[in-house]
């Protein structure tokens, strides 16, 4: 938000330079900048008066004027601006005047005829981006007097970056307010005239639903003057702000807002029909928009509708069928309280950043909607003259009052600084809270209804804080007892799973959760993407559901910086939606992706050898640590269907690992092919709890163990079904040969494994072992087809 410093001072001066205000402020919590109101102010540009003109005897287009300007005599300057006639008054560049850009003004010919000066646009004198034509001056311009006088141009702006709590400040009356409060100064109050009421010119209102519109006034104005034209200082006031200026209606809207607050909207009273009522959208309504863009209204949006339909999203912009025209000469004003909830959503969904928007997504008081209207209706009657018709208010007049406790004990532990009660009333006072003692020590406090961000007691500590100065508050330690936290047993961290990775060679990166979507669905396995409202860009539109996309970005970038050998990781969260309702679902995963040889580069004379599956197995076995983990073959779209498998935790899923598929390669333009997985870290965080159990003093026996499986049967499944055959005498069991040969049948293979019994009460006998083997034995070959070679 930007506000000029005059307009502002106006209300409140605290006789210090805008910089130290500007200080004061941001230790107050506002953060701002200070601005010229140019960038580069004109010199020897004065007012002048064009009393004749004619055409050029030698150009169709240029016309030759006299134009007085204060200092005897008329001066003829050739002008081909479309708006030139007799009496206007308009900004005029004497020879020897510096524009905005360097441009120097002198004596010229031009086509024959001589020009002593040039006749100013508002572009020219760099008040705007571009212009039709001569600025307009008021009529009470004086011919002569400089126009940085005229236009007050000597001033500087205030370029506010406020937070959303602090909607309060978003107006000259609410800056200084808070700058009176800063200083311990008295601001100004509105001072505003309630209008003269003419007749009984009215619309009738309804509220559907109090708690989005609590608060609505309107009132109908007639004989409004169509052509008249927004004052020179209301023009620049607004034009300070970063506001352009539209219809004089228009603009005095926009002026009550800067100045009170209050956002108004103001419909042409003949487009209206019936009664006017604020309610939410029905099925099937549209509405064309100020902006000329036509909505859509499925998500029951908050309107204002006459008995035609839709005629403004409330509070968020107009409607182009009741908008104010030039030929406008009854109009209805509109100053209402709408709820912030009813507001924000609908100006995201439709990508709506109006100024009302702004504000009143952030609160606007609600008892300023009456004291706004009378100000706008004041103005109006000013500048465009007409009648005023009585006002009409629907709902609460005063808001139900806010009551916070507060504590000064609180207020001293908070602070960690002795601050006395009457200190804590006097500060607090300076915002319009009012103190009252419930019992010793407390209050209660009635909070301002502008201030929608003060609700609990930590929010008026603060507010002490920042009015005391932080600055005056020592800074020393204060001792707390702190009890360590103790991460429970069956949880592993995510510190832990990145030291186990880094040790093994990774590097972590970190990427954006904004992913592009077309790469995206290459690598997700058709999960449905959550689209971004408002993307950064069209290669950021989605929220990631994999994070195989930044890992592959990433690998890219060093590839092309010469690193060869390369192993990365990422933690971080992935987003779809459900396909059974269409939520959206958030996960924790990590992810890891690696490429290159398989071990760096040594003296040894070992052969180098690339990265292949089992490498990234291992890796990823390392991380899961023990447990009941298991690894199937399965096809992933992305994956490999020759090298990828699923990971379970018995019998649910936890991720994926494999070779990127080569197509996906060639669509996404990679140079080689890269390993990854992902995983499920809320699953894989649980880990179970160690049980120290003593070591048996009884000896062991090992019996080897050379099985003929078919190919498709892997060692994991050997595993599992041995186990369960042989129960918990088996300890250990090592494969330690795969053999396939031409003495075996075609689709088979041998698989030797040395098994070791042991138990921890008594030395296990010969025959309670050779009957362990022969259960192990026929349960392979009735679950796998295993026999002993």
């Amino acid at each position: 938000m930007k506000l000029s410093e005059s307009w502002l001072r106006e209300w409140v001066n605290p006789g210090a330079d805008i910089h130290e205000i500007a200080e004061r402020l941001v230790m107050g919590g506002l953060e701002l900048d200070i601005e010229p109101a140019l960038a580069e102010r004109p010199s020897g540009v004065v007012v002048g008066r064009i009393v004749h003109l004619e055409p050029h005897p030698n150009a169709e287009r240029l016309r030759v004027c006299e134009v007085e300007v204060g200092q005897g005599g008329l001066r003829r300057i050739v002008c081909g601006a479309p708006n030139a006639r007799a009496g206007l008054l308009v900004p005029c560049a004497l020879p020897g005047a510096q524009l905005p850009g360097g441009l120097s003004i002198g004596v010229s010919t031009l086509r024959g005829v001589e020009s002593a000066g040039m006749l100013c646009s508002a572009a020219e004198l760099g008040l705007s981006g571009g212009s039709d034509g001569l600025l307009e001056l008021d009529a009470d311009a004086r011919p002569g007097q400089p126009i940085e006088a005229h236009l007050k141009l000597d001033d500087r702006i205030l370029n506010l970056e406020l937070t959303p709590n602090r909607g309060d400040c978003l107006s000259v009356h609410g800056l200084a307010r808070e700058i009176a409060a800063l200083y311990g100064i008295q601001a100004a109050r509105p001072r505003i005239r309630p209008a003269v009421v003419v007749g009984e010119y009215r619309f009738t209102v309804e509220l559907e639903d109090p708690l989005d519109c609590p608060n609505y006034a309107g009132r109908v104005i007639v004989g409004v003057k169509p052509k008249v034209r927004t004052p020179d200082w209301m023009r620049e006031r607004l034009r300070r702000s970063g506001i352009r200026s539209i219809h004089p209606v228009v603009d005095i809207t926009a002026y009550v807002m800067l100045e009170l607050g209050q956002p108004l909207h103001a419909f042409d009273a003949t487009r209206l029909a019936g009664v006017v009522r604020v309610r939410r959208a029905r099925e099937g309504e549209g509405m064309r928009l100020l902006n000329g863009e036509f909505v859509h209204l499925r998500h029951r949006e908050l309107l204002v509708t006459d008995e035609r339909g839709p005629a403004a999203l409330a509070g968020v912009m107009g409607g182009a069928d009741s908008a104010v025209s030039e030929a406008s000469t009854r109009i209805f004003l509109e100053s209402a309280c709408f709820a912030p909830t009813a507001v924000a959503g609908t100006a995201r969904r439709h990508k709506l950043f109006s100024d009302a928007a702004y504000r009143f997504e952030r609160g606007v008081d609600p008892e300023l909607q009456r004291q706004a209207l009378e100000r706008a209706t004041e103005l109006v009657i000013q500048i465009c003259g007409g009648e005023a018709g009585p006002i009409t208010h629907v709902g609460r007049t005063l808001p139900e009052p806010i009551k916070v406790p507060l504590r000064l004990a609180r207020v001293r532990q908070l602070l960690g600084h002795e601050i006395s009660a009457r200190e804590v009333e006097q500060l607090l006072s300076r915002l319009g809270v009012v103190l009252s003692h419930a019992d010793t020590g407390t209050w209660h406090a009635r909070v301002p209804s502008c201030r929608y961000d003060l609700r609990i007691e930590a929010d008026l500590i603060e507010e002490v804080a920042r009015l005391y100065g932080y600055d005056r508050i020592p800074a020393k330690s204060n001792p707390a007892q702190i009890a360590p936290s103790r991460p429970p047993e069956g949880q592993r961290s995510l510190d832990a799973a990145r030291d186990r990775l880094i040790a093994r060679g990774y590097q972590e990166v970190i990427n954006l959760a904004f992913a592009d979507p077309a790469p995206q669905a290459l690598l997700d396995g058709g999960a449905m993407a959550v689209a971004l409202d408002n993307p950064l860009a069209e290669n950021a539109a989605v929220m990631r559901s994999t994070l195989w996309g930044g890992l592959i970005q990433s690998w890219q970038y060093n590839r092309s910086r010469q690193s060869a050998r390369i192993r990365l990781f990422e933690c971080g969260v992935c987003f779809h939606r459900d396909s059974a309702g269409g939520a959206i679902v958030e996960t924790s995963r990590v992810a890891g992706l690696i490429s290159g040889s398989a071990l760096p580069e040594q003296w040894g004379s070992r052969p180098p050898r690339a990265a292949d599956f089992y490498d990234l197995k291992g890796d990823v076995e390392a991380l899961l640590g023990p447990g009941d983990w298991r690894f199937e073959a399965a096809g992933h779209p992305a994956l490999h269907p020759g090298q990828s498998a699923r990971i379970y935790r018995g019998e649910q899923p936890v991720g994926w690992l494999g070779a990127l598929h080569p197509q996906r390669v060639t669509q996404l333009d990679l140079p080689s092919t890269p390993l990854l997985f992902e995983l499920d870290w809320t699953v894989v965080r649980a880990q179970p709890v160690p049980r120290v159990q003593a070591l048996s003093e009884f000896p062991s026996s090992r019996r080897d163990l050379a099985l003929k499986v078919p190919e498709a049967v892997t060692a994991q499944a050997l595993e599992r079904t041995l186990r369960r055959a042989a129960g918990p005498s088996l300890q250990e069991l090592v494969v330690f040969d795969v053999y396939r040969g031409s003495n075996l049948s075609e689709g088979f293979k041998s698989v030797a494994m040395g098994l070791i019994f042991q138990d921890y009460s008594r030395t296990l006998t010969l025959e309670e072992v050779d009957a362990c083997m022969l259960r192990i034995t026929a349960e392979l070959e009735r679950e796998l087809g295993a026999v002993v070679r």
